[in-house]
């Protein structure tokens, strides 16, 4: 489902719309309505320390489908990824700095295998990195140098009312500027959107539905991507199945 955006660079900048009004923000504070979120998602505070089971059907523009099987434990530097390419079961993990790759169970491969199925450690860590962020928000929001913006700001996202944090980053921790979209009478993550550059609109919005729950977290079920810059549809990611281990 393509997204109806009302695609902003500043909170302010929406307000001086035509026809749009923003009301003033309600005393809850971001650092509130954050933990109100987290409370709804992490209810036992298990992501933090526990070790999570996603199974994630993946889905392309060009109507493929591939499944990926992820182990996510960021309290404990654990990470696993297991997939099916070209007929081939790959399995990567990461634990403690340390890489492991294996093809078709077996683990003492080639240069030459590495490197057609792509297994280095950087790229391992950068899907470290990706799943266990966007798997792991609202919690996520918490770690250090994550700065979110102290203001709650009104807005729209896909024709409904949304409180939207403005998040921003530390130097040396990220780049991207990001908007966290949460309904107002749960604060149940809806959405968000991240800007390479935002003042040219460089960035992704990510159309969140439904929900998976398991291991004692509720996680949203669908992530649809599409680029802000002309809505371009990129794919979907569906959590299918979550449990701790």
């Amino acid at each position: 489902m393509r997204p109806s955006l009302v695609l902003i660079t500043t909170m302010a900048a929406f307000c001086t719309l035509p026809g749009r009004s923003c009301p003033a923000a309600e005393p809850t504070s971001a650092d509130e309505l954050l933990a109100k979120s987290i409370a709804y998602h992490d209810p036992q505070g298990t992501w933090t320390d526990g070790a999570f089971r996603l199974v994630l059907t993946v889905r392309r523009p060009d109507g493929t489908e591939a499944e990926k099987n992820v182990l996510l434990a960021p309290g404990h530097g654990r990470y696993e990824l297991r997939e099916v390419r070209d007929g081939h079961v790959i399995e990567q993990k990461l634990h403690g700095g340390e890489c492991t790759f294996a093809i078709n169970g077996a683990t003492n491969l080639s240069d030459a295998q590495r490197e057609e199925h792509g297994l280095t450690c950087e790229r391992l860590t950068r899907w470290r990195n990706y799943h266990t962020y966007l798997w792991g928000l609202p919690m996520k929001l918490r770690d250090p140098g994550t700065i979110v913006d102290p203001e709650v700001r009104r807005t729209r996202f896909q024709d409904r009312d949304v409180d939207a944090l403005h998040v921003t980053y530390e130097p040396g921790v990220g780049t991207d500027v990001w908007y966290v979209f949460l309904d107002p009478e749960t604060h149940v993550l809806v959405g968000y959107e991240f800007f390479k550059d935002e003042e040219k609109r460089v960035g992704e919005t990510i159309v969140l539905e439904g929900e998976t729950a398991g291991g004692g977290l509720r996680l949203p079920k669908s992530r649809a991507w599409y680029r802000t810059q002309n809505d371009e549809y990129l794919g979907t990611d569906v959590l299918t199945s979550l449990a701790r281990e």
